[in-house]
């Protein structure tokens, strides 16, 4: 019986898809070879990630106006990677800082270029997203930066912003392929795959042609959107085992019904447990509620020297990876897609019964 894995990533992973991975792992498609021998430029991965690109396309109704890149470095190599690429013939970006993602991208950023922080919510402890009426955009900026779901923090913009004529690139490592995107909105979105994609390695970019060639001359070939576009994601070897994961992944999602249906599934599953939290006088949550991540719910026991004892009895109950990021301290319970609707369930009840004997 496989735990509740509540981690914030590496995360959970449909069990359909790692049982399929486990069937074709010594001979994929009758090929003799695992996926992990196989070339990255021979015809049998070659498939594999076409049909991935594809997959991926349909589920997000990705325009054909934007490329999609299969790329490494994670979101935090990206943070370096978005300004060597858009600062080209610009020497400003402007940034949102809704949490600690958001300040890690501000910091990289400013090695490459000037950075305005256009809004902040710092002085709310970042329990919420400043309102769009007050942000300080520079209307000759390169970009404008957002994290679409602060994973540490719980905040999670509810759409994105209307930013006008200047490139809106989101961070949307947490909360990517749970809902929909609205691509008239969009110049980049980028994300790390070990939370809602696949497993850690592989790096999703999704770029609109037209910011392919504001690269900066420093920009290494490797993170070149232009050059990599042009070479289909194999100017180098790609994370190729990655690829195939996430192409696993998304056709699962495509068996669940698509992004449509795992969106009101997600609703559903933030809606159980935040529903608790505010009936709850035992456990808070800071987040304002028209901000709330549906990916990453963290909270707080109003007892912290109950936290260990709280910890220990949910391992018990067979739920792992509850404890909040050392930054903000308390409990974090992350419930991705793969998450199944009865682990959030699970989880209630527990928290409940530990309620009801140390409440």
């Amino acid at each position: 019986m496989r735990i509740h894995n509540f981690s914030a990533g590496p995360a959970v992973l449909p069990e359909p898809v790692l049982r399929r991975a486990a069937d074709e792992m010594l001979d994929w498609h009758g090929s003799g070879m695992s996926v992990m021998e196989m070339s990255h430029r021979g015809k049998e991965f070659i498939a594999i990630a076409e049909k991935a690109e594809a997959d991926l396309r349909s589920l997000l109704a990705i325009p054909p106006a934007f490329k999609v890149l299969f790329l490494q470095g994670g979101a935090i190599g990206e943070n370096a990677i978005v300004p060597m690429n858009l600062l080209g013939g610009r020497t400003s970006a402007d940034y949102v800082n809704t949490g600690e993602w958001s300040k890690k991208s501000i910091k990289e950023a400013k090695k490459y270029g000037k950075v305005n922080v256009a809004a902040t919510s710092e002085a709310a402890n970042y329990t919420t997203i400043p309102a769009r009426s007050t942000w300080n955009l520079d209307p000759g900026a390169a970009y404008v930066h957002i994290c679409g779901n602060e994973t540490i923090g719980g905040v999670e913009y509810p759409e994105l912003p209307d930013v006008g004529g200047v490139p809106l690139v989101v961070d949307a490592s947490s909360h990517i392929l749970s809902r929909p995107i609205d691509w008239s909105r969009a110049g980049v979105v980028y994300g790390g795959a070990q939370k809602n994609i696949g497993p850690a390695g592989l790096t999703l970019v999704i770029v609109r042609e037209d910011l392919l060639d504001r690269a900066l001359p420093i920009t290494p070939s490797a993170f070149h959107w232009k050059e990599q576009a042009e070479a289909e994601s194999m100017l180098n070897t790609p994370p190729t085992y990655a690829i195939y994961i996430a192409g696993l992944v998304f056709e699962w999602l495509i068996g669940e019904g698509g992004v449509a249906a795992i969106e009101r599934r997600n609703i559903a599953k933030a809606k159980l447990l935040y529903d608790f939290l505010d009936r709850s006088g035992f456990y808070t949550n800071p987040v304002a509620r028209e901000f709330r991540s549906r990916m990453n719910v963290p909270f707080k026991l109003r007892d912290e020297k109950l936290d260990d004892a709280f910890l220990k009895g949910a391992k018990e109950h067979r739920m792992v990876q509850l404890k909040g990021h050392r930054s903000v301290g308390g409990m974090r319970a992350s419930i991705y897609n793969a998450m199944p609707v009865d682990g959030v369930r699970a989880l209630v009840d527990y928290m409940a019964d530990f309620e009801r004997r140390h409440g």
